[in-house]
């Protein structure tokens, strides 16, 4: 069953239509605890930065708002002119542990200073201090731990782990199974395994053996998954050919996640048929939904985690967390920077400071009064405003006044004004205002910054009307 339609009200690819403006803006004033916008934004000294960026980096590089970082501390993003923004990006759900933490800067220099920048594979203390954490912290069914240094990198090394363990029972065992408007990445695997049609335009040969079940809503359970699997089955796939499940914790872009008895169901059927499960953790792991990893929700056990982002607070590394007999089946497995010691000792530290701030605790608690203060703005234009999400992770999802399609071009200029305003938010092209702060971030900054997308999207909506 190919189910990969594009659809704005499913977000099945991000659209650009928008350009936000590098024409300085006179903007009001603003100094409050956490903003302070004293220049025209953006800036007039910034612009030649971001001319030279566009002028040698790819068009793509210039999608996003037009500030240019001098510093970040915690929950804020300062430039060179004196402005500071509340950072509700994170760094796209990088820097859980906040932006510049001493502690994590302070294990940065220990192994700088003193020990070495680089050592391929080769063994280290660090790394295995590392994974040994990794171990420990995590779920008892996942005992192995391979390090690498992207998300996508770790969506690629599942699929082979997955058809190279799935041959094993049966040579055809490959397919692979994922959902409509999930994302894995941007290589070719990954974009393949992904749900996002319009990211694949330039992939001349798909794999016929990766399929895409349709998001369930809500209110689905344990039925629709399998009628969903009759479905595929009637499009002419063996289901027994089936190798994995690859299943994003929560789709990203809309902050959506999945019902909870659609995932257990899955979860049977994959045991009932070899099949493996593969939740997908790369932008929900790490405490962001209010648990270490977003599919302890559905209380269910993965086979295989593919972690990045939030896992070091801001250095590059990411990891397979697994069971031995997946992790083990590939004797070829190897990373060039893979538990690299600078990276290692930055993911050490953040992982320690997970435990030591009870920061997925605090996630938890900040996510209540966040979904609070959104719940107001969503009661307020029932009709235009959806919202989703869990923990420090939500996703106000803006629709048009005439049509249920989502608005993308009214978002941006939403995200936009909010950077005037001193707040930076993460842009999505799909018509949702992304939320995913440090898990840092204080309670009444966390409410600030919600108030400024209110008074934003009021003025606009109310206009609309």
């Amino acid at each position: 069953m190919d189910t990969e339609t594009d659809s704005t009200s499913t977000s099945t690819g991000r659209q650009d239509t928008y350009h936000f403006s590098m024409t300085p803006v006179n903007v009001p004033k603003i100094d409050t605890k956490y903003r302070k916008i004293v220049t025209a934004i953006p800036p007039e000294s910034s612009i030649p930065i971001l001319n030279e960026l566009r002028k040698y980096e790819p068009a793509s590089m210039s999608l996003e708002l037009p500030v240019v970082w001098d510093r970040a501390e915690d929950f804020q993003v300062f430039d060179e002119s004196g402005n500071c923004w509340i950072d509700f990006c994170a760094g796209t759900f990088v820097t859980n542990a906040g932006h510049r933490n001493p502690k994590i800067c302070n294990a940065i220099s220990e192994i700088v200073n003193n020990n070495f920048l680089h050592n391929y594979y080769f063994p280290s203390k660090i790394r295995a201090k590392l994974v040994k954490k990794l171990h420990d912290m995590t779920p008892v069914n996942l005992d192995k731990v391979f390090l690498l240094t992207t998300g996508a990198e770790t969506t690629e090394c599942c699929i082979k782990l997955a058809r190279v363990y799935g041959r094993k029972i049966n040579p055809k065992k490959i397919g692979i199974v994922s959902f409509v408007g999930a994302m894995h990445g941007k290589t070719l695997g990954a974009l393949m395994v992904g749900g996002k049609t319009k990211e694949k335009h330039w992939i001349v040969n798909h794999d016929p053996d990766m399929h895409h079940l349709p998001f369930p809503k809500d209110s689905s359970g344990d039925e629709v998954f399998h009628e969903n699997m009759k479905q595929l089955e009637q499009s002419g796939v063996d289901l027994s050919t089936i190798a994995a499940f690859m299943v994003e914790s929560y789709q990203g872009w809309g902050a959506l996640f999945y019902p909870k008895n659609y995932i257990k169901a899955l979860r049977k059927w994959a045991d009932d048929n070899q099949v493996i499960v593969i939740f997908d953790e790369i932008q929900a792991g790490f405490g962001r939904t209010g648990k270490l990893f977003a599919y302890e929700h559905y209380e269910v056990e993965a086979d295989l985690v593919c972690c990045g982002k939030g896992i070091s607070s801001g250095l590059p590394l990411s990891a397979v967390l697994g069971r031995s007999e997946l992790i083990d089946v590939d004797p070829s497995l190897n990373s060039t920077h893979g538990g690299n010691p600078v990276c290692c000792a930055a993911t050490l530290a953040s992982l320690e400071l997970l435990e030591s701030e009870n920061l997925i605790v605090e996630s938890e608690r900040k996510g209540v009064i966040l979904k609070q203060e959104l719940t107001r703005i969503k009661n307020h234009f029932p009709s235009r405003i959806e919202i989703f999400g869990r923990g420090l992770v939500f996703a106000i999802h803006v629709r048009k006044s005439s049509t249920n399609e989502l608005d993308v071009e009214l978002v941006d200029k939403i995200i936009e004004k909010a950077m005037q305003q001193g707040v930076l938010l993460i842009r999505t092209g799909t018509g949702t205002i992304k939320i995913g702060p440090p898990l840092t971030i204080s309670d009444d900054a966390l409410i600030e910054g919600v108030s400024v997308i209110e008074e934003i999207i009021s003025d606009y909506l109310e206009a609309t009307c």
